[in-house]
């Protein structure tokens, strides 16, 4: 049976856009180019909508230069007639025939029904109990990443200052090259200063496994939600949440995210406070010295940290929004709230492989080649007999290249003009000083700068082991590390079914941290080392981060950013470290 023809649904959008329209249309169709592209009246539609993209690939059709030169005057006499962007007023008419149509053609049910979503969220994003619930679950995700992650953290450690370094070493031994530099470049060079930061993989996989699955059941909206009246008190935007939540995997991309705010105000001010937020590359520091400092209440540290940076970047975004940003545009957050849902294996494999990809990818770029910087300057032995005293004597005193004390390195010269404007925070070291300025590059590279400058004195002669040997401790440690996970994973909710280790048992690194912050506190080294976090936490992300800063928001302001940064965070380490003496902690 042949079905009757029917007339394609036209929509009415008034007598004037109709009569342009119309007009668009007899002038379309004098080009066959162009008809033969585009249909005619959705063509003509989309030209009132000012579709730039329609716009662009017309100039390259015969006849097309024309019709965008009637499109413009189509568009003058409308919008002198609607005082209004045109494509406003199309909108306008397409909705308002859709809610006439659902108002003809849909029955409500004479009460609400609500689903178990409406249910969940009426407590998820309550006024009063969705901000306490948002703070227990980001505090059961880092308590997750640092307890549960700690057993593969050694694991990998093991790994790598075991079987690995082994065999590079082996590797060279085979070509006569033992004991040289080019011994030195790969075992406390690349090794150490790559190695030493891959060791925190774990840490970032258990991160982003738990943010994987906060985001795949549809919570992270929520938090988007219940975080935007929060800072709409304070006068930030309410757009603004979407790059700081960004921010916490990576201030590049959050500081590029600040487009989508219209004020140029609102994106300057939130592109000044995303480096508050503590991204990824920042979580190897904390997890470092939390276990160090404070073993029994590392979860709980790393969280204050973070919650740390948010409530800094909300009082300096009121401070800032109440003085050089000040506006009366007030606008609010409009998202739509996804259904719960159990989230897909998929999925969370997808996002944490995109952000540990980005991750190992920094490992073999940036930190690679810092991490060969630090070497060199490590390797090049200088006059005299420490860093303060390099003009007293010229003569190469500190040993030849490669084979010199690090303390009489280059290194140790640079980094030891920076302490003393350190000394004040309690890690006036010119090991931690250097650490901090090559964190400039990258905050990954902290660690890997400590792992070289403080692993070259401290260096263990290993046992010489078999192939099988090696492969076969790699296995069998891994299987414990697992079984510590398991056991461990009861501390998320307090219960602690391990053992209490030995306070001893500490990598050659950990030690030398803590007896340098024990020594250059004047034995105040927890106090020292939060204040170390806060300084890492608030200074300047990575040199990235600026040059995204530079082109979004402009050169004065990423100057701005950079030296305010600096300053904010010796300020803030200062009251922590001087402040705890005064109160008598630490």
């Amino acid at each position: 049976m042949q079905l009757p023809e029917t007339n394609p649904f036209t929509l009415n959008y008034g007598p004037q856009i109709e009569a342009e329209l119309a007009y668009l249309q007899t002038e379309i169709e004098r080009y066959t180019a162009v008809t033969q592209t585009y249909p005619t009246r959705w063509l003509a539609l989309k030209l009132l909508e000012s579709d730039t993209n329609l716009q662009q690939k017309l100039l390259h059709i015969a006849g097309g230069p024309a019709v965008l030169t009637h499109a413009q005057l189509a568009l003058a006499r409308l919008e002198a007639i609607y005082q209004d962007d045109v494509d406003t007023a199309i909108a306008d008419r397409r909705y308002t025939w859709i809610h006439a149509l659902v108002q003809e053609s849909v029955k409500r049910p004479s009460s609400d029904i609500y689903t178990l979503s409406d249910k969940i969220d009426r407590i998820i994003t309550h006024r009063i109990w969705g901000i306490p619930i948002f703070m227990v679950l980001m505090w059961i995700v880092f308590k997750l990443t640092a307890d549960v992650s700690a057993p593969y953290l050694d694991w990998v450690d093991g790994v790598i200052s075991g079987p690995i370094t082994n065999w590079v070493t082996a590797i060279i031994g085979w070509f006569g090259l033992t004991g040289t530099w080019i011994e030195s470049l790969f075992v406390d060079g690349l090794i150490a200063g790559v190695g030493g930061i891959l060791v925190f993989v774990p840490v970032l996989v258990s991160l982003y496994f738990a943010l994987a699955v906060l985001e795949g059941s549809g919570y992270m909206a929520r938090a988007a939600l219940v975080m935007d009246r929060v800072m709409t008190k304070i006068g930030l935007h309410g757009k603004s949440f979407l790059p700081l939540m960004v921010g916490f995997g990576c201030s590049v991309p959050a500081i590029y995210a600040t487009r989508t705010l219209d004020n140029d105000k609102d994106r300057i001010l939130t592109g000044l406070l995303v480096p508050f937020m503590s991204c990824g590359a920042r979580l190897p520091v904390y997890v470092l010295f939390a276990t160090i400092f404070f073993p029994k209440h590392a979860g709980l540290v790393i969280f204050g940290i973070y919650l740390l940076g948010i409530m800094t970047a909300m009082v300096l975004g009121l401070v800032l929004k109440g003085t050089l940003f000040k506006t009366d545009e007030q606008s609010a957050l409009v998202m739509e709230l996804p259904p719960y849902r159990m989230p897909t294996l998929q999925n969370i494999w997808y996002h944490m492989w995109q952000r540990i990809k980005s991750f190992l990818e920094d490992a073999w770029t940036i930190i690679m080649i810092t991490s060969l910087v630090v070497w060199l300057l490590a390797a090049i032995p200088v006059a005299g007999n420490g860093p303060f005293d390099f003009a007293q004597d010229r003569r190469f005193a500190g040993g030849r290249f490669a084979d010199t004390s690090i303390d009489k390195s280059a290194f140790a010269v640079v980094s030891g003009w920076i302490s003393p404007i350190m000394q004040p925070l309690g890690f006036g070291s010119w090991e931690s000083s250097g650490a901090l300025v090559t964190g400039f590059v990258a905050k990954e590279v902290v660690v890997s700068t400590m792992s070289q400058i403080y692993g070259l004195d401290a260096q263990e002669t290993a046992v010489p082991t078999t192939f099988v040997e090696d492969i076969t401790e790699i296995g069998t440690s891994f299987v414990g590390a697992t079984i510590d996970t398991v056991k461990s994973l009861p501390l998320i909710v307090g219960i602690n079914l391990l053992e209490e280790e030995d306070a001893e048992d500490a990598t050659n690194l950990m030690a030398a941290i803590r007896a340098d912050f024990a020594a250059t506190s004047n034995g105040h080294g927890a106090l020292a080392a939060l204040a170390f976090m806060v300084f890492v936490l608030i200074y300047t992300p990575c040199m990235v981060a600026v040059a995204a800063e530079k082109q979004e928001l402009g050169s004065k302001w990423a100057w701005v950013s950079v030296i305010g940064q600096f300053v904010l965070a010796w300020m803030m380490a200062f009251i922590v470290f001087q402040g705890g003496i005064l109160l008598g902690l630490g």
